[in-house]
């Protein structure tokens, strides 16, 4: 008998369009899955929107939290001989300054030159030892005899880095000249050259030096003193090794640039604009941050008598967590471990609009109160920054709900526990369905056999009627 390919050929029924049917019926079943599918989605993505609009804002937090923005001060100086960088400690004054001297670095130049700087000076290796003061330790650099040309010396020197830099200098006429400087400044970082005993007889005439040039034709000599910077800061003289002097005034670091023309002035003033633009800055992060929960909260109403909510809708409409965190930072606002001055954001001009939850800044009554009290302003906001001050506590806050163990990676750990729930679900649904369909596929497929099989014996036994109904006629 012929295998029947198509649905319903046999039984001259649609069976076809009933299979399908059923399928339909029974996959529209999954839809609800599905659904809860796609919610769960957009809410696991949610979160992880929340996360990123509180880490953008525990940065402007943090860049808040920091004592020294409501210290710090500016630098100006009468002359460009010496400027000057603060911390945030240093006091506002004027200081009267007067630059005598800079510090140098000693440089040691060849007195006599060579016509080749790739030749060859020594006809023996050498042991140069290179001694500066200050208590440093001499280093030893070995030359050979193969590498005693001016390149092969400067190289050695360099490389040895032994707190000095070697250079050559063609001076004309095609002569050449060695030239070692001291990386360091001062009188106590002068330096000396010399050879061990065993060392090659002309490179030790060429280069040596003692500390003094004694040989008027030979070794090295002094080209640059090493000299201390020399300085009077209110009358009161200083000596310093280095044009970069940071312990002759507390919290201010001096830096020399050239000799003054008699006495010149630096002025220290306070400057509150750092302060005023963390604030500002934190204001701005606090705001964008109420953007992000009013964008994932959002709701729109629906007409009386519709089930499905607006599609539109915050994927955290309602969420447990997220109206934590909202409530609770709200609540840190109000933090009153402040000054005797200032115990709340509303005393410094930051107020809070109740309707939409966003801060607002009066900018002439902030700068204002910077002005009168900075370090008021500083004990209300930063506190002691351990367990007092606004940001200090929101910091510590934000620090446990952006944890490993916080309480936004407990609600993505739930809601992803419950994703792979779902797909479980609609896997095991999927699978029985598609049993269920392979069945009702091969019970049609069996009926369209019987019936296909009964309508051949039905014509079969038709033609033997017909042929028997004929026979007898025909007699």
């Amino acid at each position: 008998m012929a295998s029947i390919s198509t649905l319903g050929v046999g039984s001259g029924l649609d069976l076809s369009s009933i299979l399908d049917s059923l399928e339909a019926a029974e996959k529209s079943t999954l839809t609800p899955i599905s659904t809860q599918q796609t919610s769960y989605t957009a809410k696991l993505s949610a979160y992880g929107t929340l996360k990123s609009a509180l880490e953008t804002f525990q940065t402007a937090n943090t860049a808040l939290n920091k004592a020294d923005l409501f210290t710090a001060t500016t630098t100006a100086s009468s002359s460009t001989a010496f400027s000057a960088t603060t911390t945030g400690s240093a006091i506002a004054g004027k200081y009267t300054i007067s630059v005598s001297q800079l510090a140098q670095a000693q440089t040691l130049t060849t007195k006599n030159t060579q016509t080749d700087s790739k030749a060859a000076i020594a006809t023996g290796d050498s042991v140069l030892t290179i001694q500066q003061g200050g208590g440093k330790d001499p280093v030893t650099i070995d030359i050979s005899a193969a590498n005693s040309s001016l390149n092969g010396i400067r190289d050695a020197i360099n490389n040895a880095k032994a707190g000095v830099s070697a250079s050559i200098i063609n001076v004309g006429n095609g002569e050449y000249r060695l030239s070692v400087t001291s990386d360091d400044t001062g009188s106590d970082n002068a330096m000396s050259l010399s050879f061990s005993s065993n060392s090659d007889s002309a490179l030790k005439d060429f280069m040596g030096y003692n500390g003094t040039s004694t040989d008027a034709d030979n070794g090295m000599e002094e080209s640059v003193t090493a000299q201390n910077a020399e300085l009077t800061v209110n009358n009161v003289p200083i000596v310093n090794s280095s044009n970069t002097i940071s312990d002759a005034l507390e919290d201010i670091t001096l830096n020399l640039n050239d000799v003054t023309t008699g006495n010149q002035t630096l002025t220290i003033t306070n400057d509150t604009s750092k302060a005023e633009s963390a604030i500002k800055s934190w204001v701005d992060a606090y705001n964008s941050l109420q953007d992000t929960f009013s964008s994932l909260t959002k709701y729109t109403a629906v007409d009386a008598g519709t089930d499905s909510q607006d599609s539109s809708n915050g994927a955290l409409l309602g969420d447990t967590t997220l109206r934590t965190i909202q409530t609770q930072l709200k609540g840190l606002l109000s933090n009153t471990s402040g000054s005797a001055t200032f115990k709340t954001l509303a005393q410094i001009g930051i107020s809070s609009d109740a309707s939409t939850g966003q801060l607002e800044v009066d900018d002439d009554k902030l700068e204002a109160a910077l002005k009168k009290d900075a370090s008021g302003v500083k004990d209300m906001i930063v506190g002691d920054g351990k367990a007092t001050g606004i940001t200090t506590v929101i910091g510590s806050n934000l620090t446990s709900w952006l944890s490993t163990t916080g309480i936004i990676q407990a609600a993505k750990d739930g809601v992803s526990k419950t994703l792979n729930n779902l797909t479980k679900q609609y896997n095991d649904a999927s699978d029985r369905i598609d049993t269920l369909v392979a069945r009702y596929k091969a019970q049609f497929t069996q009926l369209d056999v019987l019936m296909n099989s009964l309508n051949s014996t039905s014509s079969y036994l038709t033609q033997q009627f017909e042929s028997t109904s004929s026979s007898s006629s025909s007699s």
